[in-house]
């Protein structure tokens, strides 16, 4: 579906073809706090908000989770080995010229961010709340900037990655996390600890 440049189509309709039943129901009632303090948001989200409007609702809404029933689990497993299988690993310099651009990889390339982009608006295309669906910046293995997608769950905090084909949680990744959105306005960023300032990426992969 996503080929080559210029095969976009498929984005719209990846989640009915991909035959994801949103069986997880946000948590009732929970109300979830951010782990730090405002920080600022990472290069390129502005630019892409502005670019894409409808992917970055503005104001507060009411933080959720999701209840990670089996189906959840497996809806999860599948939006993120698809997504590895199907974008193709470019940096930005080679796709746009720039150092940083975070896109929705409807051409079938990008890098990290645009990875995550794209596991997002299949999720929430597919009925899952945002609010748990969460952009976060962390350093790598290697110490590189990277941009891996935070599932918040009534099991814990797992995590969608384009250097990982499984979905693990969050301790079991080996990375350091910096920033990520929060719950409650999903244009607030929050740290999370490492005050060392990261880029988005440092390579397509």
């Amino acid at each position: 579906m996503f080929g080559s440049k210029g095969q976009g189509k498929g984005l719209a309709l990846a989640a009915v073809l991909f035959g994801i039943s949103f069986s997880a129901h946000a948590a009732d009632g929970v109300v979830f706090a951010s782990l730090g303090e405002p920080t600022r948001a990472p290069v390129g989200w502005v630019e892409f908000c502005a670019d894409n409007p409808n992917e970055c609702p503005s104001g507060p809404s009411q933080p959720r989770d999701i209840v990670l029933s089996q189906t959840a689990w497996r809806d999860l497993l599948k939006v993120n080995r698809w997504v590895n299988e199907n974008v193709k690993p470019m940096t930005d310099m080679e796709h746009w010229g720039v150092i940083e651009k975070w896109s929705l990889p409807t051409d079938g390339y990008g890098d990290c961010e645009d990875y995550v982009l794209m596991k997002r608006k299949m999720l929430i295309d597919a009925g899952w709340p945002r609010e748990a669906l969460l952009i976060t910046v962390v350093r790598d293995k290697n110490g590189e900037g990277h941009a891996v997608l935070t599932v918040k769950t009534d099991k814990g905090e797992f995590i969608l990655d384009n250097q990982n084909e499984n979905v693990v949680a969050w301790n079991e990744t080996g990375y350091r996390f910096i920033k990520r959105q929060s719950q409650a306005d999903p244009n607030v960023w929050v740290s999370l600890g490492d005050q060392h300032p990261a880029p988005a990426t440092a390579s397509a992969r």
